[in-house]
């Protein structure tokens, strides 16, 4: 049988005025007869460390028990906060019994437990200062994007919710707040910032080479930035075989929803389309967190990059979360003194925040990618930097790995382990073909298999 392909480039762009539209992955990208392992087309694994601050209600996740109150002893399937992602437990990991030794106070002192965020994703004690020679580690993303981010247009991605603010200056009991505010580094003394603007992160991945003149022409006109390669991928279109060109029309459609959405949100924000970027976050923080899973949704089908890290939480966050059922915002909630009711509201904090992850998980299954989906082709980590965030308390954290990691991913639903929270990123490193000895205060990976 005689198998006709149009072979493109897996690199291949759409450019227009002040626009850079990378494509997904298309079948024309794999030459006829040959086997997608083979070609540069080949799916890389993609990575997103997720931070999210105070960790996750004790019982409500150890547990294991869909319940309100959960009913102690039981030790398989997911309990009440991890319920929502049922549908990929076959692809997911959850840990627990490990402690954050890199986010406990230094030897001799106390205090500060908010203050050492940096050390989730890096598992290296942060020094504690607040000036210029602020010294943690390499954060786990950043060691994967030196494998796997340097071919695509940006090695890697830092987004966040909430506003981290500024990283100089003291932010409590006398840490940088480089600290509190960034959980990527790209070394011991250089902290990443994160961009919690939709707008701006859409700019970043699409806008490649805009002016201001270019970017408040399009809003004036409420244009799209696909306005600006319609002939080309008209072009493009017409030597593509139908899978392609609906593969590339779910892609284009699903960018110019996410553009709609947010100039909608800007419209409401301020009132006044024509100002020019940025508008900020919309107002509901529900569609704010969404955006940015399907910001980065895109980021990852179109391999703009293969690297990112989010911070979904910052440390004594004020944020709350009215579809979350509780008005208690996030950090005034997560000091439950062990409060019956109050515990309950901070466990439906907890199990909010799964539904959003568990909308972006589904949105990733449901993303062609290669020779599978994009779930499969990517591994994302979820940590904290407390047990229980009522008592301050290191120790039980609890962290997940979700995804196929292009088959280094052997999920095993529940584990129990011992020693430092740095030998679970360590783990994720071996998952991710990366084989550390050692990251951080590491002591061992993790065994998942």
């Amino acid at each position: 049988m005689y198998i006709k392909k149009t072979h493109l480039s897996r690199r291949t762009v759409l450019r227009g005025m002040g626009v850079t539209l990378a494509l997904p992955l298309l079948d024309s990208m794999v030459p006829a007869h040959t086997a997608l392992a083979q070609t540069a087309a080949t799916p890389a694994p993609r990575f997103l460390g997720v931070f999210s601050s105070h960790g996750w209600s004790p019982t409500y996740w150890n547990d294991l028990r869909d319940e309100i109150p959960p009913t102690e002893g039981r030790n398989v399937g997911l309990g009440f906060i991890h319920k929502p992602l049922e549908p990929f437990q076959n692809q997911l990991t959850i840990c627990s019994g490990l402690d954050a030794t890199s986010s406990m106070p230094p030897p001799g002192t106390s205090g500060g437990d908010h203050a050492r965020a940096a050390a989730s994703l890096t598992g290296a004690s942060p020094k504690k200062t607040g000036g210029p020679d602020i010294w943690c580690g390499v954060s786990v993303d950043q060691v994967i994007a030196q494998k796997y981010g340097q071919e695509t247009l940006l090695p890697s991605m830092q987004v966040g919710i909430e506003d981290p603010g500024s990283a100089t200056g003291v932010c409590g009991w006398g840490y940088s707040c480089a600290y509190t505010n960034s959980i990527s580094w790209a070394g011991p003394n250089k902290p990443l910032p994160h961009e919690v603007n939709p707008v701006v992160i859409f700019e970043r991945m699409f806008g490649d080479g805009a002016t201001p003149e270019e970017r408040l022409a399009r809003k004036r006109a409420g244009a799209s930035i696909l306005d600006a390669v319609t002939t080309k991928v008209g072009r493009l279109q017409q030597d593509l075989p139908s899978s392609d060109r609906t593969r590339l029309s779910d892609y284009l459609e699903n960018v110019r929803e996410v553009e709609r959405r947010m100039q909608l949100a800007a419209k409401r924000t301020t009132g006044a389309p024509g100002m020019d970027m940025p508008f900020g976050p919309p107002p509901s923080i529900d569609e704010h967190i969404k955006l940015i899973w399907d910001l980065q949704l895109l980021a990852f089908q179109a391999d703009i990059t293969r690297v990112s890290a989010m911070l979904f939480c910052r440390d004594e966050s004020s944020t709350s979360y009215p579809e979350s059922g509780v008005m208690t915002s996030n950090h005034p909630a997560s000091h439950h003194g062990e409060d019956p009711k109050r515990r309950e509201d901070w466990a439906k904090i907890n199990r909010y925040h799964m539904k959003t992850f568990a909308y972006f998980l589904k949105k990733m299954r449901e993303t062609p990618d290669g020779d599978g989906n994009l779930l499969d082709h990517s591994l994302v980590l979820w940590t904290s930097n407390m047990g229980n965030a009522n008592q301050h308390s290191h120790v039980n954290v609890g962290s997940l790995l979700v995804g196929g990691a292009s088959g280094g991913h052997k999920a095993k639903l529940n584990i129990n382990a011992s020693g430092p929270t740095s030998n679970f990123l360590l783990t994720t490193l071996n998952v991710m073909g990366i084989p550390n000895k050692s990251i951080g205060d590491s002591t061992g990976p993790v065994a998942i298999a």
